[in-house]
């Protein structure tokens, strides 16, 4: 019972549409009919700018974090779920949102977030590496991507020396999912058609 509502609980964290509601609520705007109909940090930006973006983007975040955390909450002590499956089954929320019609992000600032719960060191690492590349790049999508093979190299390594099996699956799901969800980004980059921001 208390594993079938933990479970439900980090879905709906992560189904929670934070661009939609925070282009609804304070934009009148639905980012879904601008950009790339995409209900992630990127499109906010693009959209709604910096300070709208820069809100999606931690509440994306807190997402993932909160999620991995359930497991500390007194009402949960007793279940057998790793936090990281939870951290999961966030981010497919958050790219499948019951809330948004399951219409939902790519998934990196979740991602992130459950890094972020688990282990902050790589979370850290991954922020340093996302705004350098960011800055060198000036594509998100690619950033991203960078990103997330910066975190499985880390999280093999990391196998290896801590022989922590569960980050590694994690990491290379992750990895996996996001790279999916850009597919159409990778077509771009290689076209030279990908957006470049212009906030950075």
């Amino acid at each position: 019972m208390l594993n079938g509502l933990i479970i439900l609980c980090a879905y709906l964290i992560g189904s929670i549409p934070s661009g939609l509601w925070i282009g609804k609520i304070f934009y009148k705007t639905d980012i879904r009919e601008h950009g790339s109909g995409n209900l992630g940090a990127t499109n906010t930006f693009r959209i709604l700018g910096k300070k709208a973006g820069l809100v999606v983007t931690i509440m994306d975040v807190l997402k993932g974090t909160a999620a991995v955390l359930l497991v500390t909450l007194p009402v949960f002590s007793e279940v057998s779920i790793h936090s990281l499956i939870l951290g999961i089954v966030a981010v497919l929320g958050h790219m499948f949102p019951v809330f948004a019609s399951f219409r939902g992000g790519k998934a990196v600032a979740t991602s992130a977030g459950v890094l972020l719960g688990y282990t902050w060191p790589l979370f850290i690492l991954l922020f340093i590496t996302f705004f350098l590349a960011l800055k060198l790049t000036k594509i998100v999508s690619l950033t991203s991507m960078i990103a997330a093979l910066v975190a499985l190299i880390y999280a093999i390594v990391y196998y290896f020396v801590m022989g922590d099996v569960a980050l590694s699956i994690l990491v290379a799901f992750l990895f996996s999912f996001i790279v999916y969800r850009h597919r159409a980004n990778i077509s771009r980059i290689k076209n030279g058609t990908e957006p470049k921001v212009k906030w950075l």
